[in-house]
């Protein structure tokens, strides 16, 4: 991420992951605009994640750099991948630029008003890294066995974090703890290695819970062998925590 900052440094970044999202980006993006200014947060920058694998038909490289030539506040990345959904998430929190720093997907699974009400838990308990938990859920029993399975083995190898559905999305986190991270996953793993870095700095953590909507028209990307994939780098971690003490 750039250290640098300028006297332009909006108040709160909303990194949002477009991958596939196409037309209903726009869509997303109004509502996330609306929300924001009826809590009264106008100090705000939209980045919109657009990257595509090169050779597919999709059209979400041009709906995000369209929204971004009728909106000063909106910044684009879009680039062919090289990586998934981690290595996505990376390249908008490169880009962002605000004293506040969040993230949420833009396919509809969750409230937009969850940003509003994450970024007004840590600004007024002054805390270091917010995240939603999914109280109620809508994606159906294997994203819920996936996500219980995702869980237990953190807790169990990654004992003591005041937080849970580490999954969870929107996080927020304060600029300067973002910049204290070094994270690399490219894949699945970025939540997870969000927290355990939360949990080795020691930041102070908040949870706000959530509805969880769940995609409606679209297939999930989370397949069976991401189970297996979560797992192993969850070891992996493990024991490079380890070594390094």
């Amino acid at each position: 991420m750039d250290q640098t900052t300028d006297h332009n440094q909006p108040t709160l970044s909303v990194v949002i992951l477009c991958y596939r999202a196409g037309e209903s980006t726009r869509d997303f993006v109004q509502k996330m605009i609306a929300v924001l200014q009826k809590d009264g947060i106008n100090d705000y920058e939209l980045v919109l994640v657009g990257n595509y694998h090169q050779g597919s038909n999709d059209t979400t490289p041009q709906v995000v750099q369209a929204l971004a030539s009728q909106n000063p506040r909106i910044t684009t990345v879009a680039m062919p991948k090289q990586g998934m959904m981690g290595w996505d998430m990376r390249s908008g929190l490169d880009k962002a630029n605000g004293i506040y720093i969040t993230v949420i997907d833009g396919d509809g699974q969750m409230p937009v008003e969850d940003v509003t009400k994450v970024y007004q838990k840590i600004t007024a308990e002054n805390l270091d890294l917010v995240k939603t938990i999914r109280i109620v859920r809508g994606d159906g029993a294997w994203r819920k066995f996936i996500s219980y399975v995702y869980n237990t083995f953190f807790k169990i190898l990654f004992p003591g974090l005041n937080a849970t559905d580490i999954n969870a999305k929107p996080k927020i986190l304060r600029r300067e703890s973002l910049l204290q991270m070094k994270l690399t996953a490219n894949d699945w793993f970025i939540d997870a290695e969000i927290m355990i870095q939360a949990r080795r700095l020691k930041l102070r953590i908040g949870e706000v819970p959530t509805n969880f909507l769940g995609l409606t028209g679209r297939k999930s990307f989370v397949k069976p062998h991401a189970i297996l994939e979560f797992v192993s780098n969850l070891v992996r971690y493990r024991f490079k925590e380890w070594v390094s003490k």
